[in-house]
């Protein structure tokens, strides 16, 4: 990292699920930087030698562990907490799995499957997929938040007004991030790092890597946005674009069946087209393609396209 003099919030400082009641593990300054350690979204419990019957076995509870949390001096219900993103240190591997009961296509998926990545963290080129297919790469915070006002114990898997669990691709390094603030303190915490993911993260999981993430914080004052809202550095999706997408859809009047419709669709395609199994596909789309609301004024049906990106085989 370019900057040492951060304190570190270590990988072991981590908790599961979001309650107000968890001590601050640290506190922040507004203005401040901090470097975050984060443990994979498995909570360790896979690996890089790891095979699909530790996906089996994976324990649901201990899934997306996140560092923190860390008290935000100042920081009172109704500002807004504004979190700048400044950089990763990736750690070169990472997973992706289908789990059993999780997933856009579930149903028809009932069986584990595991897909292990190793990917160059200085270079960060496109990481290697089956045969002839490059993801490329673009890190970013799967689950970022802090504390809900309400008391006790709330699952780490649904986002929430409050952020969390929210797998936007795009809350990555130059992005700034408003959250509001529920609690004194804030009570910020955040895991569930990715070297890549699709907009919907279909499948259940992307490119799952531990990584640090390095943040800036400061507060603005009686302006919490009603959800999360975030800015951009730049362009979002030209790590893709290069070549263009092929799209498939889904067209009815449940927007859900319409998803689950597009990426069939695109299943059956890159199945055909490149010799991938359904389970593969199903994975490569987690992490590289994204679902797109197309139309949803033409009632009574709706269109989600999957734009999945040539660049992946080029």
């Amino acid at each position: 990292m370019t900057t040492p003099q951060r304190h570190t919030i270590h990988a072991h400082q981590h908790h599961h699920g979001w309650d107000n009641a968890h001590p601050p593990v640290a506190t922040v300054a507004p203005g401040e930087e901090m470097f975050f350690e984060t443990v994979d979204a498995s909570g360790g419990q896979l690996s890089p030698d790891s095979s699909v019957a530790d996906v089996a076995a994976m324990d649901f509870g201990l899934v997306n562990p996140v560092t923190g949390p860390i008290r935000v001096e100042g920081a009172k219900p109704g500002d807004a907490l504004k979190v700048t993103i400044l950089e990763f240190a990736p750690s070169g591997w990472g997973w992706t799995a289908l789990i059993p009961g999780f997933g856009l296509l579930a149903d028809q998926f009932p069986d584990p499957a595991l897909h292990l990545w190793r990917y160059d963290t200085t270079s960060m080129a496109p990481a290697a997929y089956g045969p002839g297919g490059r993801v490329p790469l673009k890190p970013f915070c799967g689950t970022v938040g802090v504390a809900p006002a309400e008391p006790g114990l709330h699952s780490i898997v649904p986002p929430r007004r409050v952020g969390g669990n929210m797998d936007v691709r795009d809350l990555a390094a130059g992005t700034v991030l408003w959250l509001p603030v529920e609690v004194e303190g804030a009570l910020f915490s955040l895991g569930d790092t990715h070297a890549a993911q699709g907009d919907g993260e279909v499948c259940g999981t992307a490119i799952e890597s531990p990584m640090g993430v390095a943040l800036k914080f400061e507060i603005e004052a009686g302006a919490a946005p009603a959800f999360p809202r975030f800015e951009t550095p730049g362009p979002v999706t030209r790590h893709l674009d290069a070549a263009g997408y092929h799209v498939t859809t889904g067209v009815g009047p449940d927007l859900f069946q319409a998803a689950r419709d597009a990426l069939s669709g695109m299943i059956d395609l890159l199945g055909a087209a490149h010799g991938l199994s359904a389970a593969e596909a199903y994975m490569l789309c987690s992490t590289a393609a994204d679902l797109r609301i197309s139309e949803i004024v033409d009632q009574p049906n709706w269109v989600v396209g999957l734009y999945f990106p040539k660049v992946v085989f080029v």
